[in-house]
């Protein structure tokens, strides 16, 4: 996810509901449900680094696969956070023109949080998607100090947005915070969507391979994401770590509104061929859902956007 102006002491403070933030145009939105990956529903989908395809005793509708301080089912030993974030932007928003935003993590009573944790080295993960799911940025606001994190953002176009905020409070589990903006003006027509699982970003031509042909609600999945120079057609020989990691991946579920439900950050696998990036996860419900894979090349960022079908 740098001054403000004088029209943001005239501000308005929604709740979220079930994980879903009302819309504003300008000033501040609050959650008052964010969602700890300890205690959410596992269909929420966090399906964070592991260094093997999970054991078949696993429940495969776990999406919390966290790493060394979670357990073998993927859930966090740390205690929930329950910090709520507030979202603060310029009165005026105009698409394609960087606004700088802000946003305020506090404690269940109203207290700036001081402290936080890196993780997939970085303090914030923001995760910014228009509702037509057409735009995607996955940026890392800078904290300020006293729970408030900045950064410089462009809006591309007119539409419903929602930001994903994922953050760790020291010492606690981390959490996923959502909240919404609208940037206003006439949204552009959705695009077709597009299945196709071979495409061209760039230098990178990618392959995505699914490991069953039907993808079915709540069952465990394993996806490759096989890379190419679009050149050469050969396996590229420059492949980075992403923020630590092989690659992330960003899924999201075709809906309206975007809700906390609707997310899962799923984070690649160690030990895979050097031109494969893996991923296991499960999709909660029927639907479409779009997924932003993203590796580096040699310090270019590569985003490789698919569509799937889950039945």
């Amino acid at each position: 996810m740098k001054s403000f102006l004088t029209a943001l002491a005239i501000t308005s403070t929604l709740a979220l509901t079930q994980g879903c933030a009302s819309q504003v145009k300008s000033g501040e939105i609050s959650d008052t449900n964010p969602t700890s990956i300890s205690n959410a529903n596992p269909h929420t989908g966090h399906n964070m680094e592991n260094s093997k395809k999970p054991k078949e005793k696993d429940n495969p509708h776990d999406g919390h696969n966290m790493g060394d301080s979670h357990d073998e089912h993927g859930h966090s030993q740390l205690e929930p956070a329950n910090a709520t974030a507030k979202l603060i932007l310029p009165s005026k928003i105009t698409p394609n023109t960087p606004v700088p935003i802000a946003i305020e993590i506090k404690d269940k009573n109203g207290k700036a949080i001081a402290n936080f944790d890196k993780f997939q080295e970085e303090l914030m993960h923001l995760i910014v998607v228009s509702d037509d799911l057409q735009s995607f940025q996955h940026i890392h606001p800078a904290y300020k100090g006293n729970g408030r994190f900045e950064v410089q953002f462009n809006f591309p176009y007119s539409s419903n947005y929602t930001l994903f905020s994922d953050y760790k409070v020291a010492g606690k589990a981390e959490q996923v915070s959502v909240l919404k903006a609208l940037v206003p003006g006439q949204s552009p027509a959705k695009p077709k969507i597009d299945l196709a699982t071979t495409k061209t970003f760039d230098n990178t031509q990618v392959n995505l391979k699914l490991s069953q042909s039907t993808i079915k609600a709540g069952q465990e999945v394993h996806l490759i994401f096989n890379l190419q120079d679009a050149a050469t057609k050969k396996p590229p020989t420059d492949l980075k770590p992403y923020l630590g990691e092989r690659g992330h991946l960003v899924i999201l579920k075709q809906s309206s509104p975007l809700t906390q439900a609707d997310y899962i950050h799923a984070h690649a696998m160690k030990n895979t061929p050097d031109h494969e990036v893996h991923f296991i996860t499960s999709f909660p419900k029927p639907g479409k859902y779009k997924m932003w894979g993203q590796f580096n090349r040699n310090g270019k960022i590569i985003t490789a956007d698919f569509w799937v079908t889950v039945t």
